[in-house]
């Protein structure tokens, strides 16, 4: 059941996305960037309800009191596509940090232009963060929020933080909030995994992070307030009623925190 469950989820994602973009393309690309926001916050929309309806995955997002206005730099654990766009709703223009590689793609490239992303070079991560530091000023001076993975790639859940320097230094330069945002979706829609497993997602924007902190202390506090968070979420989902079979990485981190492993929470 969770087999087809998946696949019909999966094949819906990519037809509704494929629809939408050729529905919406006139409205999109002759309207203003503000005006055309709309379409991409329809789009996730469509994704949380297609993952509830269809792989009976419900997401629960909290934690919106905690977002600043204007400027700010959002920084969500990456576990999952699930949180490339499920956090879109509720930021009022975001500027995601990306591999420049997305800009290729015929016609979604041209949507992510559209809204002015900072595409990047992974090869070159010196002359990147230069850029993005440039770019997201300029963004930040126009009110805009800026979004970065910190870890900068995938990480299953429960694994050992591997946060990235870059964020602490666009923090320094921007002197902006920075808004921790903690979740477990990788228990739900797993990296490089086919399967979709019901429950619930949770996921929570933290109290900002003020700025004006060393480097040091900012690192310290993201890392610190992410994990302890995520620490949270994981016990939680792990300790509910029908818990998604958990990867080997959330056992172990589990095991660290003194949780007993429930015995419907088989590894995956």
């Amino acid at each position: 059941m969770i087999f087809l469950r998946s696949l019909a989820f999966n094949l819906a994602l990519y037809v509704v996305t494929i629809v939408e973009m050729i529905v919406f393309t006139p409205f999109y690309f002759l309207a203003s960037r503000k005006r055309a926001w709309w379409v991409p916050k329809f789009w996730a929309r469509s994704n949380l309800w297609l993952q509830k309806v269809l792989a009976g995955t419900r997401s629960e997002i909290t934690g919106q009191e905690n977002l600043p206005e204007g400027a700010y730099i959002l920084a969500p654990k990456h576990q999952s596509f699930w949180d490339t766009f499920a956090l879109v709703p509720d930021i009022p223009d975001a500027v995601y940090i990306l591999k420049r590689e997305l800009m290729w793609i015929p016609v979604f490239g041209w949507y992510l232009g559209k809204m002015d992303m900072i595409p990047i070079d992974r090869g070159s991560p010196a002359r990147a963060l230069r850029k993005v530091v440039v770019e997201a000023r300029k963004r930040a001076e126009e009110g805009r929020q800026i979004v970065i993975y910190p870890e900068g790639t995938r990480r299953p859940p429960g694994a050992e933080p591997a946060y990235k320097h870059g964020i602490a230094e666009i923090y320094s330069r921007l002197g902006i909030p920075v808004v921790p945002v903690a979740h477990v979706a990788g228990l739900y829609w797993p990296r490089r995994r086919f399967l979709r497993f019901p429950g619930v997602i949770k996921a929570r924007f933290l109290p900002p992070i003020p700025p004006g902190l060393s480097k040091v202390e900012f690192m310290a506090r993201l890392v610190e307030e992410t994990e302890k968070a995520c620490d949270a979420l994981l016990i939680e989902t792990a300790q509910s009623e029908n818990p998604p079979p958990l990867p080997p990485t959330a056992i172990e981190r589990l095991n660290q925190l003194g949780v007993a492993v429930p015995g419907n929470a088989v590894a995956a």
